[in-house]
């Protein structure tokens, strides 16, 4: 049978059409600013479950809460709940009143408690957004060093292209020195350099500002994610990174007796990777013409053959939970895996390619200087 989000209640359907779902969405995550950040979140979740498994009574949980925060804006955030809570609102109703928290949060603390589990999801909640920081951790580890040699070597070409080249260049025509084509043809680049620096900088601002207008555009989404899936190495890991956070949603929301469809229709607003929310909108018309999970999922190569074989398991045993559970955890293992070999695939790479770039520079210069004291003795 399927289900929509409508159908987990008729309450629910008129509370699903009173907001505008993509807008709080797009707020789950921030990376400046005084938003309720991923890390503040895993924290929020596992401490609160705690609090509930020692026996308090949430209000009294969310209090002691307000208490540890060392932020006044994350200390009014909580407080507002606690206000709301008093006044006789729920937690997810009041969840849902500020934007800081998803939709996906909201639906996952409703069912917990109209079934009586909000101690299981507050910890499930907890775990999901530490393998979400987890994941983020890793991408940074994995790319911070690579991408501090590069810049670093960027810089070295720069200065050599903006002041040493020309300091050479000086002494070889005053002393009329011939100079080889490999001197030539940096001598080239540095001048190049010296007219054109500016607009190429005015060329990478108005780059930049042409990203941050379309990011958010359909073509420019689906244009990216094909030019990162041709990277070698970068695009497999991408790819097993939304995944994994696809199983990670699907997991916590079977764990909360949401309906499989309704859990589809969340992610695929929660995942900002568009070869998987265009997998995921036909697969959601797929499983409302009847077709099973597994049979839709096959269609699309966003989807490994492991998956989709483990997903019709679970289909055939009725164990959704179990079987996404575990497929989180293999691709996190992957993840991990993936990261270590990307850095050290990558690191020796750059500094090999831009060891040569400083090499020709520096040979360029140097042959030139052998003539040059012929000529002075």
């Amino acid at each position: 049978m399927a289900f929509k989000l409508d159908h987990i209640s008729a309450k629910n359907k008129r509370e699903a059409t009173s907001f505008d779902i993509d807008s709080l969405l797009k707020k789950e995550i921030k990376l400046f600013g005084d938003s309720f950040s991923n890390k503040k979140k895993e924290a929020f979740y596992l401490e609160l479950n705690v609090l509930l498994s020692a026996g308090l009574t949430l209000k009294d949980g969310l209090l002691l809460l307000v208490d540890e925060q060392k932020k006044e804006t994350d200390k009014k955030l909580i407080g507002s709940i606690v206000t709301l809570l008093i006044e006789g609102s729920s937690f997810s109703d009041a969840i849902k009143k500020h934007t800081e928290f998803s939709e996906y949060e909201y639906y996952s603390l409703k069912i917990g408690e109209e079934t009586g589990t909000l101690q299981k999801i507050s910890k499930e909640l907890g775990a999901f957004y530490k393998r979400k920081n987890e994941q983020r951790r890793t991408i940074i580890s994995a790319l911070s060093y690579p991408l501090v040699v590069l810049f670093t070597a960027f810089l070295a070409v720069i200065f050599m292209l903006k002041f040493v080249v020309p300091m050479f260049a000086n002494i070889f025509k005053q002393n009329n020195v011939e100079l080889p084509w490999i001197t030539k043809a940096i001598m080239s680049s540095s001048v190049f350099f010296q007219k054109y620096y500016l607009i190429g900088f005015v060329l990478v601002v108005l780059m930049s500002v042409f990203i941050i207008l379309n990011k958010e555009k359909e073509w420019y989404r689906k244009f990216t994610s094909i030019i990162v899936m041709k990277i070698p190495f970068v695009g497999e890991f991408v790819r097993k990174i939304k995944i994994a956070q696809f199983t990670q949603a699907i997991t916590l929301l079977t764990s909360a007796k949401i309906p499989l469809l309704t859990g589809i229709q969340l992610t695929k607003k929660m995942i900002n990777y568009y070869p998987l929310q265009d997998a995921l909108v036909h697969i959601e018309e797929d499983i409302l013409l009847g077709k099973s999970l597994h049979e839709s999922l096959r269609k699309y190569k966003v989807f490994d053959a492991k998956m989709v074989a483990l997903i019709k398991v679970a289909g055939a045993t009725n164990q959704n939970e179990t079987i996404f559970q575990r497929l989180t955890d293999q691709y996190n293992e992957e993840i991990q895996h993936k990261s270590k070999m990307i850095s050290a695939t990558i690191e020796p790479f750059i500094i090999l390619i831009l060891g040569g770039i400083v090499a020709v520079i520096l040979i360029a210069m140097y042959l030139p200087m052998f003539k040059l004291s012929t000529v002075i003795t």
